[in-house]
């Protein structure tokens, strides 16, 4: 019979000095339990955040953070319009409740968002075949919008997106499981819109793709075709029989005029187009952090509408069962009451304003600053953001030598820019491109 161990798991060992015998108890080496997500690899740090964070520990006073996509006053800091804090109040006066809104969202929000985006005069909003769901801002649009066409559209697994586009396209429509591809659409030896390169493109798009068109505001470029290129496109994509897929998350924010913004969306659908468009009050109110959006699918008839409607709330359902409901509100206040749209609509054509002036500014103290470079493109983009067209090496330079920041690719923030630095980029943008 084997000896009994004992109940102690510890080892013993012996030391021998003279007449002594020194018993030593050790335990073992505790039993590591290996790690659930030893696997999990280091994913690459976010390129906006990355400029954000070295900005941060930059401690030069003339320091300047370009990457972030947020409106900013000309004193540089974040700014709240006065539609929303008056509507905010109005809204507390009325002490609502805090229930569930409906998986769709809220009911006030989604026909002013439609009606924003295709118009008071739109025969689809008369004839009842748009369905408009409330969404998490643009990004949450974009998701919904994927994976619906990622579920329903079995004509096509491929979605064509410009090159380049919003780097966020990229992995929303990945992850739903569609194609990427792309169509030629920025041109660096002008810095603007390679017309001819996206028609050849589309051209050669297989039938019953999905094509990425941005509704003004092209993000990252800042570039967007003018009306005529706009029919032609518009004539070309529905040659190829073409879904098109709008995203508009600059209206009003992009020229200062919200018709204006949405002309390339309205003119699609009168072409017979029936589009589907993700939308973002992010810019355009300012609500970033409140993450209001709005998906729409336009449909063939009424009946159609009811079925995919059905469709997207057994989509939205298992991912965040319904929207939050303080920005909806916020934004259905704005866009309901007449005396606060009107506020809203000077304060977004002002700020849009604002970005123009700048970017007005920045050309002019380039040349001043003795530039021989042509900064035309400067003032011939739109919206937040400017492909300046400076070189990697060149926003290095610009990052250690004068503490502006910006992504690599030389795309600035217009709204980071205001009239008490716009001299001293200039010159930081002269010195580093002469």
């Amino acid at each position: 019979m084997p000896s009994n161990p004992g109940p102690s798991p510890r080892q013993t060992s012996a030391v021998c000095s003279g007449d002594f015998v020194l018993l030593l108890f050790v335990s073992p080496p505790p039993i590591c339990c290996s790690s659930w997500w030893g696997g999990v690899q280091m994913g690459p740090p976010d390129p906006i955040l990355g400029v954000s964070e070295a900005f941060k520990r930059d401690t030069s006073p003339k320091k300047m953070n370009l990457g972030v996509g947020a409106y900013r006053d000309d004193h540089g800091k974040p700014f709240v319009l006065d539609c929303v804090r008056k509507a905010e109040a109005l809204i507390s006066s009325k002490q609502l409740d805090k229930e569930y809104l409906a998986i769709g969202g809220l009911g006030d929000f989604t026909k002013s968002c439609a009606l924003l985006a295709l118009g008071a005069d739109s025969e689809v909003l008369k004839s009842g075949r748009n369905i408009t769901v409330q969404t998490i801002s643009g990004t949450g649009s974009l998701c919904i919008g994927a994976n619906f066409l990622s579920r329903f559209h079995s004509a096509s697994r491929d979605v064509y997106l410009p090159k380049p586009s919003w780097g966020n396209h990229t992995p929303i429509f990945r992850d739903a499981g569609m194609q990427l591809k792309a169509y030629r659409y920025y041109d660096p030896s002008t810095c603007g819109f390679d017309f001819n390169g996206a028609l050849d493109d589309i051209s050669k798009m297989p039938e019953k793709s999905v094509i990425m068109l941005h509704a003004c505001a092209h993000n990252p470029t800042g570039v967007d075709p003018k009306p005529e290129q706009w029919k032609e496109i518009a004539d070309l994509v529905k040659k190829r029989d073409l879904l098109v897929f709008f995203d508009m998350a600059y209206q009003g924010f992009a020229s200062g005029d919200i018709d204006r913004d949405a002309w390339a969306v309205r003119h699609f659908i009168e072409q017979g187009h029936n589009i589907v468009l993700s939308q973002s009050f992010a810019k355009n109110m300012g609500l970033y952090g409140e993450r209001v959006g709005g998906f729409t699918v336009v449909c063939n008839d009424a009946e159609e509408v009811k079925r995919v409607e059905s469709q997207l709330k057994i989509l939205i359902r298992p991912i965040y069962s319904n929207p939050p409901m303080n920005g909806a509100r916020i934004a259905a206040t704005i866009l309901n009451t007449p005396d606060l749209y009107k506020i809203w609509l000077g304060e977004v054509h002002g700020m849009a304003n604002r970005i123009i002036k700048m970017r007005e500014q920045l050309a002019a103290n380039l040349k001043s600053e003795g530039s021989t470079h042509n900064w035309q493109h400067v003032i011939d983009q739109i919206g937040m953001f400017c492909f300046t067209g400076l070189k990697p090496e060149q926003v290095e330079r610009l990052t250690k030598e004068f503490s502006v920041y910006m992504t690599k690719d030389g795309r600035i923030s217009m709204a980071g820019v205001t009239s008490g630095n716009v001299g001293y980029l200039a010159h930081g943008i002269h010195a580093v491109t002469k």
